[in-house]
């Protein structure tokens, strides 16, 4: 999605007041009559163009959502790639970052809890619970399981949601990310690895209910693991170093609060592990330390 500025939005050798040198002179209350009528003109063309904006933008997430909800995956990967197109070209402009947010609090338009219901659910949820399709008239619905490219882009499509609209991390703690999020990082590979970690710098910025669930799933142990794993992807094990350094940088420049001693733990065991490891020097130049 390309927002582009409207044909009637542009301003016009008409509608544009006459100068002084080419006009007679003109009494005070046809130029006050003038600028109200300009003023009137301007506000119009702002409230028609903030509409064409907002049409566009729900029906982006619209036609994108409808093939994330598909049940094959080559469909929910071209709505994925068109909801990530769309974020982008929403990244742009202030004005269409508010009413992004502004769709996110209708529930057909959220796009997060599309992402779990779908591209990134768990296999286990899938698992059938009972028989009664074999003896039923009604066909059973067979969804195809999501490929490593689709779960890529559900989690960049994620990472966008969270940084554009905070509120969107709430969404994700209440269909559990963080435990999701961690299954994907210990049994996908590299290329849903590493948008797993920024998707979970994304979805714990600022939220202190994802950080508490990382904790709890002892996140940073698990990416000291791939750290420590010598057979995995060398660029890999370098992004999780960055992952715990920013990880720290975050907790040390946030206010004290009751999450306080959380961030006090994270920071230590980030630290401890980061001594532990042997390429600690390399990752500390990577990221600009001494």
């Amino acid at each position: 999605m390309n927002l582009k500025e409207a044909l009637w939005s542009k301003t016009t050798d008409s509608n544009e007041p006459p100068s002084p040198s080419s006009s007679s002179p003109r009494d005070p209350e046809s130029e006050v009559a003038a600028a109200a009528a300009t003023s009137a003109v301007e506000e119009l063309v702002n409230s028609l163009k903030k509409q064409r904006i907002y049409r566009e933008v729900t029906l982006a997430l619209r036609t994108g959502l409808r093939d994330a909800r598909a049940e094959f995956s080559f469909l929910r990967v071209r709505g994925l790639r068109f909801l990530l197109k769309s974020l982008r070209s929403i990244a742009q402009s202030d004005s269409s970052i508010g009413l992004f947010s502004q769709t996110q609090s209708i529930p057909e338009l959220q796009v997060v809890p599309v992402l779990f219901e779908h591209s990134l659910k768990e296999t286990a949820d899938e698992k059938v619970g009972s028989l009664d399709h074999i003896f039923s008239v009604e066909p059973m619905k067979v969804k195809s399981p999501s490929t490593d490219s689709e779960v890529a882009l559900a989690l960049r499509v994620l990472e966008g949601c969270c940084l554009l609209h905070p509120e969107s991390t709430h969404l994700a703690h209440q269909h559990k990310a963080i435990p999701v999020l961690m299954n994907v990082l210990s049994t996908r590979g590299v290329l849903e690895q590493d948008a797993c970690l920024d998707a979970l710098i994304s979805i714990m910025l600022d939220s202190s209910a994802n950080q508490m669930d990382f904790e709890a799933c002892n996140g940073i142990e698990e990416v000291a693991e791939l750290i420590r794993d010598k057979e995995v992807d060398e660029n890999l094990r370098l992004k999780c170093g960055e992952f715990l350094l920013l990880l720290i940088g975050h907790l040390n420049g946030r206010e004290r609060s009751p999450m306080a001693t959380i961030h006090e733990e994270f920071q230590g065991k980030s630290l401890l592990i980061l001594g532990e490891c042997e390429d600690v020097t390399v990752l500390d130049q990577h990221s600009g330390g001494g």
